[in-house]
């Protein structure tokens, strides 16, 4: 029951760098023992309010949120802590929630949303994170699916979960976290400022479920993604070393910025990697995301690790401002897709900081990554984290060798990780179509080159078949956005009666090219790709337009725009 084997760990991988050739060794022979019983909130968090106390740590707050208008709140771990438990008492007091009930917690960007976290943790509450850009559609989906027992959100979805609760016969609370009341609601506010303090936290096991992730639906329905307190709670802290030493690089002193939504699984990294290390949380509050105000936060506070989606630093390094100056930045990380290589350039000739790029999906946490101390390969995802042997293998099942392309898939025979997802919840057909004979199989195509590195060709379902050549529509976008007049790109397959498919382009352009001759436009931007890469891989059709369809959580939906062709 005791975090003691967790610190063991994290003392045996806090190595010096020059020691991370034995990555690739670590990757296949590593078998962490786990113990029976494990809770992130009292096994890690309460261990590093006791260290705070003793004065071993540094003067990092565990939380510093900003709102952009001069308002903060600065929470230490014993802080943290005491609101936890408040927190956890109205779950099982007022909400009558019991260990291993389901709630679904919409919240933005504030305090509470960190703090509820923390408290489902005590309670056992298996957690239900969503965004707050759901429609009534996609919360009514979320309910009814989950059976959820209790809801918790603002004022801004609150009419929106009035409008179908009628239609969701599980749901017993709604707890608003609001200044104000609203009739039919409970008030997270008055319940936590009347709450006691003390409270026992539930005896959980590592392998009990912990939280419940809906994916983000890039090639169908959202799927229900079960985690434990095992796959996400050590699977983020000690037990996945690379994940922290390595790849974020964090220690107790950084302060460490995810600019995630709040209503997906990356956002739970900004808990358990950052908070397993003791390092301070940092949040800027942002309803939408803004360059300008990234920008003007990460020159303004002293933000030291930053992690982004590749969308967010196409975005950064179109809005470059001459007056910022990262003066605390010393390491930049990147996740949820692919990030391209001019991307990558543009960030480093501005800052001088290479992007960290990582592969993982909700199902696995972090599955590849570029470490710390690697050489790193711009384009490439880089190699596997201890724990995972990860390979390339065919339709049936057979590892396939350096430089071949085929999916990328994970060994989960004999030995099945612990660090993946439990199952699909309610879903046993899809958890069991995951796996592929030895191997679970993620649904990404690649490759792995002959150094180990891992390499991104697309989802299964996006790769196009040109008259023979298979074409992965990552390389092809990567091209496009080297030239000046490319904002953003998406690429998709387009039926041809010679070709069987050719590749179609979906392009929106940057301010200075939009009123560019459209034909002409094309042809330059056909004539680029075909120097900037493989000839027979320029797109033969395009289309401009303003936005390119994405997820809530900020994903291109390459599926709409395949329907859209007629695919």
């Amino acid at each position: 029951k005791t975090g003691v084997p967790l610190l063991c760990l994290y003392s045996l991988f806090s190595l010096p760098l020059h020691t991370f050739h034995l990555i690739g060794f670590l990757s296949c022979q590593y078998r962490p023992e786990v113990p029976e019983y494990f809770n992130f909130a009292s096994d890690v968090l309460d261990r590093w309010t006791e260290v705070e106390k003793e004065g071993k740590k540094p003067k990092n707050p565990a939380l510093w949120w900003v709102d952009g208008d001069g308002e903060e709140v600065k929470w230490s771990f014993e802080e943290l802590g005491v609101l936890s438990r408040k927190a956890a008492n109205v779950l099982s007091g007022a909400c009558s929630l019991q260990c291993g009930d389901r709630v679904l917690l919409l919240l933005p960007r504030i305090p509470e949303w960190w703090l509820l976290n923390v408290a489902c943790m005590r309670t056992g509450t298996v957690l239900i994170p969503g965004t707050q850009q759901l429609t009534a559609k996609d919360i009514l989906y979320r309910l009814q699916k989950s059976k959820a027992k209790g809801i918790i959100t603002d004022d801004s979805v609150a009419s929106a979960v009035e409008s179908v609760e009628a239609d969701c016969q599980s749901l017993k609370f709604k707890l608003l976290v609001s200044e104000g009341h609203r009739e039919g609601w409970l008030s997270f506010k008055d319940l936590l400022k009347n709450a006691p303090s003390d409270h026992q936290c539930a005896t959980t096991k590592s392998q009990h479920p912990m939280a419940i992730y809906f994916t983000s639906g890039t090639t169908g329905a959202p799927k229900m993604t079960e985690h434990s307190h095992c796959s996400y709670g050590i699977g983020l802290t000690a037990v996945l070393p690379s994940a922290i030493r390595y790849w974020l690089n964090l220690t107790s002193s950084d302060i460490y910025w995810n600019t995630s939504d709040t209503g997906w699984a990356k956002a739970a990294w900004s808990i358990f990697s950052a908070w397993s290390q003791g390092a301070c949380v940092f949040v800027h509050k942002m309803p939408q995301f803004s360059p300008p105000a990234v920008l003007e936060s990460l020159s303004r506070y002293p933000i030291t690790v930053f992690c982004s989606a590749p969308t967010a630093y196409r975005m950064l390094v179109q809005h470059q401002l001459p007056s910022c100056t990262f003066n605390s930045l010393r390491h930049c990380v990147s996740a949820g897709e692919p990030i391209n290589p001019e991307v990558m350039a543009k960030w480093k000739a501005w800052t001088g900081l290479d992007i960290h790029e990582s592969y993982g999906q909700t199902e696995t946490v972090l599955v590849c990554g570029n470490f710390k101390g690697m050489e790193i390969k711009p384009g490439s995802m880089g190699k596997p984290s201890p724990g995972y042997d990860v390979k390339i293998i065919d339709e049936n099942g057979n590892i396939l060798p350096p430089g071949k392309e085929g999916e990328i898939a994970i060994k989960v025979k004999p030995t099945r990780p612990l660090f993946l997802f439990t199952c699909y919840t309610d879903d046993p057909e899809k958890t069991k179509a995951t796996v592929r004979g030895d191997f679970y199989v993620t649904g990404d195509r690649g490759l792995m080159d002959d150094n180990g590195y891992f390499w991104f060709v697309g989802r299964a379902d996006d790769v196009i078949n040109s008259a023979g050549y298979r074409i992965g529509p990552f390389e092809v976008e990567s091209a496009l956005i080297e030239h000046p007049a490319v904002a953003e790109s998406a690429v998709v397959s387009s039926p041809d009666p010679i070709r069987g498919e050719v590749v179609k382009a979906f392009v929106v352009l940057t301010p200075n090219y939009i009123s560019h001759d459209p034909e002409k436009m094309m042809k330059e931007l056909q004539d680029h790709v075909k120097k900037a890469t493989a000839p027979y891989k320029y797109p033969r059709k395009m289309e401009f337009v303003q936005e390119l369809p994405k997820t809530i959580s900020g994903k291109i939906r390459r599926t709409e725009l395949r329907q859209k062709e007629g695919q």
